[in-house]
């Protein structure tokens, strides 16, 4: 079988790059040219359209921002849909809302191709490695067929069960907490330059005691050196904490750090950062609190 990869950025080229190193004869699209390129210069095939990649394509990883981007890729111009069948296999990789999770489940499902709700964690390098994790909700038979391209790209994989959506839950309650530690470790820091504490010092201390967390390795020694080149932009985590908070709502409860978390995020991205780092919480909370960041 031969996969295919529709969404190109940080995570999808990180898939490409796997799938490649595992021996799979890789196609590619994506809506950016310079992506494609990079997809291409590792040895990907480049397709003109997601339709002209499922003609070629057997197992197909669709890795785009969200929802409305799935409904283009599958029913836009030169979908999906038309090329689906019997034999054909379509993960969806983004995090998106459950109740859409089931709605394309359903539509790929009635050509008589196979669904996998299967979104992914872990950032740009683990992707890149293989090392990424990667929730999965899908018949058992299903997962089987497709076992060697998702042993390719993840190591750590979690059946939550057959049915679609219950991975895309699974994501939401990890993005909830991933968006609550962010935070937290932006408002720890914050406080430390507002005390007078080198904040440097505090970042390699909370790191080796209680208040460490992965979100908080990752994202603060990135935030202090000035790095807020996206690997995650502040406005994707921000519409993951507004579908948990959603999804809990659903469920008939609150999330009060949720949605605390959900609103300064927002705020990040309203102060002129939406398209940075998430990390960029800290330059949110530095001004908030009346510091400078570290120079």
């Amino acid at each position: 079988m031969n996969p295919g990869v529709i969404g190109a950025g940080v995570m999808g080229l990180g898939i490409v790059r796997s799938l490649l190193r595992g021996g799979f004869v890789t196609h590619v699209r994506d809506v950016d040219p310079a992506r494609e390129a990079l997809a291409h210069a590792r040895g990907a095939r480049i397709a003109g359209a997601p339709a002209e990649l499922g003609a070629h394509a057997d197992v197909i990883f669709i890795v785009v921002l969200d929802a409305a981007q799935i409904d283009d890729v599958l029913e836009g111009p030169g979908g999906l849909m038309p090329v689906l069948g019997p034999g054909k296999t379509v993960l969806v990789n983004s995090t998106i809302a459950p109740g859409d999770t089931e709605r394309f489940a359903a539509r790929v499902c009635s050509t008589g191709a196979a669904f996998v709700d299967a979104p992914i964690s872990g950032g740009p390098a683990r992707a890149e490695a293989g090392t990424m994790s990667m929730m999965l909700a899908a018949p058992d038979a299903v997962l089987a067929a497709v076992d060697p391209m998702l042993r390719a790209v993840s190591d750590k994989r979690f059946v939550i069960g057959t049915r679609a959506g219950d991975a895309a839950r699974a994501k939401l309650v990890n993005n909830l907490m991933a968006g609550i530690h962010l935070i937290a470790g932006a408002e720890a820091m914050a406080l430390a330059m507002r005390l007078g504490l080198d904040p440097r010092q505090m970042s390699e201390l909370i790191r080796v005691s209680s208040g460490q967390s992965w979100m908080f390795d990752d994202r603060m020694p990135r935030a202090l050196a000035g790095d807020f080149e996206p690997r995650a932009q502040a406005h994707v985590l921000t519409n993951d904490l507004t579908l948990a908070n959603a999804a809990a709502a659903d469920a008939g409860v609150e999330l009060p750090l949720g949605a605390v978390a959900r609103d300064l995020l927002r705020a990040t991205c309203d102060a002129g950062w939406r398209n940075e780092d998430d990390a960029a919480a800290l330059k949110y909370y530095a001004r908030r609190f009346g510091v400078h960041m570290p120079g």
